[in-house]
């Protein structure tokens, strides 16, 4: 029988990457806007939220842990991952971002830049994995740097 892993900070972490894959589904979105860049990046996140779903069900369940899968889905991330910033260029393309994103655009860039780093190094680690413990920390820090961009630059929703 799988022994499965129940650490509580663990499914915290797990819980907190999935509510901000989830936030990435409507990152970016604008109910009265169709401004193309709005639209490129609710696109990009929508799919971001897609890929961290899939790896999210595997961490809440490590015995489901489908090593080509992950594998896929953290290559793709990594390879995802510089495509929406140029779309953040034009402040009248609001869309649900605050206003510090064009204010304090290198806070902005370095969050951006994280992602990047964050997301090819569960990519690497994604190559070798053959548990969800091999990738448990990396997947974590993708969650982190969802969570810590949504924090200073997504607008509030009521």
């Amino acid at each position: 029988m799988a022994q499965v892993y129940t650490n509580k900070s663990f499914k915290s972490l797990v819980s907190i990457t999935l509510m901000a894959a989830a936030l990435g589904l409507t990152a970016c979105s604008t109910s009265t806007e169709s401004n193309p860049d709005v639209q490129a990046r609710q696109d990009t996140m929508k799919n971001w939220g897609d890929a961290m779903g899939v790896m999210g069900d595997m961490a809440k369940a490590p015995d489901t842990f489908d090593s080509e899968v992950f594998k896929e889905q953290a290559a793709f991330l990594a390879e995802d991952a510089a495509k929406p910033w140029s779309h953040f260029e034009d402040p009248e393309a609001v869309g649900n971002t605050t206003e510090a994103v064009w204010s304090n655009a290198d806070e902005f860039r370095a969050e951006a830049d994280n992602f990047q780093k964050v997301t090819a190094e569960l990519s690497a680690t994604a190559q070798t994995a053959t548990s969800m413990d091999d990738v448990k920390p990396a997947f974590g820090q993708v969650g982190a740097s969802c969570k810590s961009c949504h924090t200073d630059f997504r607008a509030k929703t009521e």
